[in-house]
């Protein structure tokens, strides 16, 4: 588990704070080296001065599956201007540096693979990541890995799905750390005009099961959809739509968007 200055997780710490004063967390996600190589440490400042309470930093894979366009783009973005394992623990490490908000690192399992696994986990807690997130390393797949990634200090995060059987969920969630990804749907990332209208139910019933927070991700892509995820859950994933419009419009308009994204946050709790 990754600690803070008072021994406690650090993702644990933010959400003890968050849950005392009765607010939800805003976790923006970007692909690390996307839209320019240059700005991602700007970036990453620039949402935490939105309002982001954790942020999620995607490392370029060549084959992101688990996401749509919009980062399958970004994506490749990234990897054409060079951007590797190595090239985003130095962004991590220097954000790190300016800011204690926690920095979960979003992954696929090949680059730590390719990194090596007991040298990922230690280069990245040594850059001041807070937690991992391997989209495609199921629980129980690889017990042996799974235990060199658990317990390397840093928050071991799991993803469920509303497709997830109860057998199966309540395993997961003895393993989990930091907080629980819920998945508000079937599919990949991207933007969505509506969410389900089963998710709060979902989140309602997983809540009693487990006393970790639980962010939501996956398709949340507009104020009002943050807004109603967070008055059941507690923690907002926002990807794709910061993704575009970093892409698109460019870092402030970008930041416009964190911002309103708080605002509604707030409103709902």
């Amino acid at each position: 588990m990754s600690e803070g200055p008072d021994g406690e997780g650090r993702l644990a710490a933010t959400f003890q704070r968050l849950q005392a004063t009765r607010r939800c967390a805003l976790i923006p996600y970007i692909t690390a080296g996307d839209p320019a190589a240059g700005p991602t440490v700007d970036v990453m400042e620039m949402l935490v001065d939105a309002g982001a309470d954790v942020l999620e930093l995607g490392i370029p894979f060549s084959d992101p599956l688990a996401d749509g366009p919009t980062i399958q783009a970004a994506a490749w973005r990234a990897l054409g201007v060079g951007v590797d394992v190595a090239r985003v623990l130095d962004w991590t490490s220097e954000f790190s540096g300016l800011s204690d908000t926690p920095v979960v690192l979003f992954t696929y399992l090949n680059p730590v693979l390719r990194y090596g696994p007991q040298r990922f986990v230690r280069d990245a807690r040594a850059s001041g990541a807070a937690g991992l997130l391997i989209t495609d390393l199921p629980l129980g797949e690889d017990t042996e890995l799974e235990v060199t990634l658990a317990s390397g200090g840093l928050d071991l995060v799991r993803l469920l799905a509303p497709t997830t059987p109860e057998s199966r969920a309540g395993l997961i969630l003895d393993a989990a750390q930091g907080f629980i990804y819920y998945i508000s749907r079937t599919g990949v990332t991207g933007e969505r005009e509506q969410l389900r209208r089963e998710l709060a139910p979902e989140v309602e019933a997983l809540r009693r099961r487990t006393d970790l927070p639980i962010a939501v991700g996956f398709g949340i892509s507009s104020p009002d959809q943050a807004q109603a995820v967070a008055s059941v859950a507690d923690g907002v994933v926002v990807g794709s739509a910061l993704v575009r419009t970093l892409a698109e419009e460019g870092v402030d308009s970008a930041g416009q968007l964190a911002r309103r994204l708080r605002i509604a946050i707030d409103a709902a709790t």
